[in-house]
């Protein structure tokens, strides 16, 4: 029997806490829809989940679903275990998965299939069959952008790496890419690799740490999320030599980020390259799971665009609100263009 939360302000109560009061659905009921989030801990994740309740909520209201549910992890396997565990029992329709782990997660996600739910990996993926999948060429843009970077630095200095959500599908592949690249630079060389999750706290600290001991940086090659605001921030601190040269630090579309790039271009002529996966794909995960759950020819596996911002049209973005990321919002029509070719629409 399927089971679902009941109304908005239980919706909401399941966002917030994980949880959801779960009651019958009736068997005329429109679908209900699913997110389990593993991380809610930065602001991509935090806007991707706002993507995804916005579809949702727009669904809704168009007596498109009965409800949906989401659930938000602390980044580990066990508890996304958990949560897909209790999606199952609740009997939802289709989950979208933003997963802790490509492969861990593989033998829940076949149990959901099993039960004749819908799975739709996005983001962070898993490699278990059943799943359809809808993400980044996090290996293509990744690789785009570290040349880009280390060539603003004539492919020659010191470079410190920042590494996103430990353990998570994109960290791996965007810093296998970064790795790539940096293996035909020679006469680069790099001083330092931490962890900055992705968020611009833990990535201002991590940089913090390991300044003191370190020769002059000249790039910083980052994973997004909000980390680059974070990075701008530790030198900034830091001072010295930083203060009239900053080093060529990868953006990752953040609002404080792009305002700070502007400030520094237009008092020394700074560049750097900004390029990020957009955290509205939690938009545009729901409705492939909609079209999922009404039975519509879904391709396995599709690819999301990236947002670039460069010099041409940084003052695009001066007034995107502080903790956000650079994304579009995608829309059904956008999806059903975009990513299904109109299939069944």
């Amino acid at each position: 029997m399927r089971m679902f939360s009941n109304g908005l302000a239980v919706a909401g109560f399941a966002i917030a806490l994980g949880v959801g009061i779960a009651v019958p659905a009736l068997a005329d009921e429109k679908p209900v829809i699913a997110l389990s989030n593993s991380f809610y801990g930065n602001d991509w994740r935090r806007q991707m989940v706002d993507a995804f309740v916005e579809a949702a909520e727009t669904a809704k209201a168009d007596g498109l679903i009965a409800d949906y549910v989401v659930l938000n992890g602390d980044g580990s396997v066990p508890q996304q275990q958990s949560q897909m565990a209790d999606l199952i029992l609740r009997g939802v329709d289709a989950i979208a998965i933003n997963a802790a782990s490509e492969t861990a997660l593989n033998d829940v996600v076949g149990k959901a299939c099993s039960a004749g739910i819908d799975v739709i990996a996005f983001d962070s993926l898993v490699t278990a069959e059943c799943a359809h999948t809808l993400g980044f060429d996090f290996t293509d843009y990744k690789t785009a952008q570290a040349e880009a970077t280390l060539d603003l630095i004539d492919g020659a200095g010191n470079v410190i790496v920042v590494r996103g959500v430990k353990g998570s599908g994109p960290d791996e592949e965007m810093y296998a890419a970064q790795t790539a690249v940096l293996e035909r630079y020679p006469e680069v060389e790099v001083v330092a690799t931490v962890y900055g999750q992705a968020t611009a706290p833990v990535a201002q600290s991590a940089i913090a740490n390991v300044l003191p001991s370190l020769p002059k940086v000249d790039a910083v090659l980052a994973q997004g999320g909000s980390d680059d605001y974070g990075i701008a921030q530790a030198f900034t601190q830091y001072g010295g030599a930083y203060e009239s040269d900053m080093p060529v630090i990868e953006g990752g579309g953040s609002a404080d980020f792009i305002r700070w790039w502007a400030d520094q271009h237009a008092k020394t002529g700074y560049e750097t390259t900004s390029m990020n996966s957009t955290p509205g794909i939690g938009g545009a995960a729901f409705w492939v799971a909609l079209a999922l759950a009404d039975d519509r020819e879904v391709p396995h596996a599709m690819t999301m665009p990236v947002a670039e911002v460069h010099l041409e049209n940084l003052a695009d973005y001066a007034d995107l609100p502080q903790g956000r990321i650079v994304s579009p919002t995608y829309s059904q029509v956008w999806v059903d263009e975009q990513l299904l070719g109109g299939a069944g629409s």
